[in-house]
């Protein structure tokens, strides 16, 4: 009788903030929607979490492109409020989650079971990636806030996609913001790039950010980074600590000849009620734009 030996691959982070906050971020679908992917290209748009020994789980898994998805589920347990979870996917592997507290930081341990699909090592950087984007999330959040805006356009979502980024395209719709607005630099998966305008005093002034994502036709996102001040880059100090890992995304959803466009965009509570008003005047002129022809 041959017993398989099961590979127990462990991975843990470290958050600076209370246990509670912790828990119910980890525990709460709101949240769980936000933060359980282990790369900007995959999203989780729905999640079910039933936390409580014998109790349900699924968080859907989807490729932004739709090319792949697939349901992480199981079954809890064991619970212990603010200390433990132990739960069963249903491929019958077993996993242990931990949450360590001391004083206002905590510790999150998960130890889980490997698959035979693929190299424990890939797993590991996966399981890991995830976790790390938790961190990020929980830190985050209560900072910034996320702003949901969409539009309907009678047009192919190719088109405003490319309408969006082109640089002519984009100073005309994003003359909502602010009537000088321009980009410099490329759009591609990975680059550096500069989102312009004049400020009132006459001074270029902006936001350094980095294109995470770029999926033609799809979806695109934009990490900010740090801010533009008298045409020169500030990457450091207390405004651009505010702003620093914002993020922007945009989502086309085609229908035939139609495209539902949905942007995500955080904020700070100071420029809340100038977003309400601009975005859907900057959504409207790309509207416009799109349908003209």
């Amino acid at each position: 009788m041959t017993t398989t030996v099961k590979t127990i691959i462990t991975v843990e982070v470290n958050i600076n903030a209370p246990v509670e906050k912790v828990w119910h971020y980890w525990t709460e679908p709101k949240h769980i929607v936000h933060w359980n992917h282990a790369s900007i290209d995959w999203h989780t748009p729905k999640a079910e979490n039933d936390v409580r020994p014998g109790g349900k789980f699924l968080w859907r898994m989807e490729a932004r492109d739709g090319s792949h998805g697939f349901d992480f589920a199981g079954e809890f347990t064991r619970v212990i409020f603010c200390k433990l979870i132990e739960y069963t996917l249903t491929d019958g592997r077993k996993v242990r989650v931990t949450f360590s507290p001391e004083g206002e930081t905590t510790t999150v341990t998960e130890a889980f079971e490997a698959e035979q699909t693929h190299d424990v090592e890939l797993q590991k950087e996966g399981w890991q990636a995830i976790l790390n984007n938790f961190k990020n999330y929980t830190l985050s959040s209560g900072k910034l806030k996320t702003m949901r805006f969409e539009i309907s356009i009678h047009a192919e979502a190719g088109k405003v996609y490319r309408t969006m980024l082109d640089e002519n395209g984009y100073s005309a719709w994003t003359a909502a913001f602010n009537p000088t607005s321009r980009f410099k630099g490329s759009w591609e998966k990975g680059s550096r790039i500069h989102f312009l305008g004049q400020d009132q005093d006459g001074s270029v002034g902006g936001m350094v950010s980095s294109i995470r994502e770029n999926i033609p036709g799809k979806f695109v996102s934009i990490e900010h980074l740090g801010m533009i001040k008298d045409g020169k880059e500030v990457m450091t100090g207390p405004d651009v600590e505010i702003w620093a890992g914002a993020m922007e995304n945009y989502t086309f959803t085609g229908d035939g000849g139609n495209t539902l466009l949905r942007v995500d965009a955080d904020t700070i509570g100071d420029y809340e009620s100038f977003f309400q008003e601009t975005w859907p005047k900057a959504l409207a002129l790309l509207k416009s734009i799109c349908e003209k022809d």
